[in-house]
């Protein structure tokens, strides 16, 4: 009896230690890569960073641009990162100035 014990313990120890954290960093992935648009610079699981410039129909290959004129088609879940997102903090150029802070 207490053996059926020890081994139930033993499972509910590796469940909510080593299944459940695993799970949920996948299902957090999951969404990662739903959410990567069309803007969004990424870099892939391979290293390359670029910015997401089309997603082609069935929505498992995007076109990455990597350099002027340079575009690689990915499937979606080599997107390892999203490094900027679309309207999300960072990223892109500061504000222009009007000239007030230049120096004469």
């Amino acid at each position: 009896m207490s053996s059926i014990i020890l081994l139930v313990a033993v499972f509910a120890l590796m469940y909510f230690l080593m299944i459940r954290p695993q799970r949920k960093r996948a299902a957090e992935r999951a969404a990662m890569l739903r959410a990567a648009d069309i803007g969004d610079v990424v870099a892939t699981v391979g290293g390359v960073i670029g910015t997401i410039v089309a997603v082609e129909e069935p929505g498992e290959v995007v076109c990455i641009e990597v350099d002027t004129d340079v575009e690689l088609r990915v499937q979606r879940r080599a997107i390892g990162e999203i490094i900027t997102p679309v309207g999300g903090e960072g990223g892109g150029d500061p504000a222009p100035s009007d000239g007030a802070d230049a120096p004469e």
